[in-house]
């Protein structure tokens, strides 16, 4: 019986490496969305109107707002934990980011990426609603299109976000605590209170 060559008994064993690496690769993964669901909700699915839901973000976005909140691009705002062992306590984005490794954010932002983005329930004025929607044709729908449902563009998903989240965000681009690309800087500043109002109601009439 002939012997196996040096080099497909190498590809072998690395086979049977990469093999019994893939469960403790899905635990870890399973671990660490445990630890973003007391914030964010199961697979994403956010239930607190500060906290957005995440679960169908494109997986670039994910990794890409961990990175930017470690760089000090992106505010963390302190939040209160919704479910889990430390429920009722304090935290923010600042905290959990530094503690996660690169191949943790890529391995969760792919999860995530795989989920489906669930709308919130909120309430909002059809009235406004209809008036946010040439706003939106206007304004946003170059980067956020299919009426700010698509994740394809790798901006973030508006249709149906939770409304005081986004208000949050908004705030901060304006300031200038969260970093704005040229584009939507420009884009921005054409979009007055009453029309950025209007938006809102726009994007949370989507559920």
């Amino acid at each position: 019986m002939k012997s196996s060559s040096p080099a497909a008994c190498l590809a072998a064993a690395f086979a049977l490496a990469l093999l019994a690496c893939l469960p403790a690769r899905a635990a870890d993964v399973a671990a660490i969305m445990e630890r973003c669901a007391t914030c964010h909700g199961k697979n994403g699915a956010s239930t607190d109107e500060h906290i957005p839901s995440i679960g169908g973000y494109s997986a670039k976005y994910i990794v890409e707002s961990i990175r930017n909140i470690r760089n000090k691009l992106r505010p963390c705002a302190e939040v209160t934990i919704v479910s889990g062992p430390k429920k009722g306590t304090k935290s923010d984005m600042c905290k959990v980011a530094a503690d996660l490794k690169d191949s943790d954010a890529e391995a969760v932002a792919k999860y995530l990426a795989g989920q489906k983005f669930v709308r919130a329930k909120q309430p909002y004025d059809p009235a406004r609603a209809q008036k946010g929607a040439p706003v939106y044709k206007l304004r946003c729908e170059k980067c956020h299109e299919d009426n700010g449902s698509s994740a394809e563009e790798d901006n973030g998903i508006l249709a149906g976000q939770w409304t005081p989240y986004l208000r949050d965000q908004i705030a901060n681009f304006r300031s200038g605590k969260r970093q704005i690309d040229d584009k939507m800087k420009l884009r921005l500043e054409r979009v007055t209170k009453d029309d950025e109002e209007n938006l809102y109601h726009f994007f949370a009439s989507q559920q």
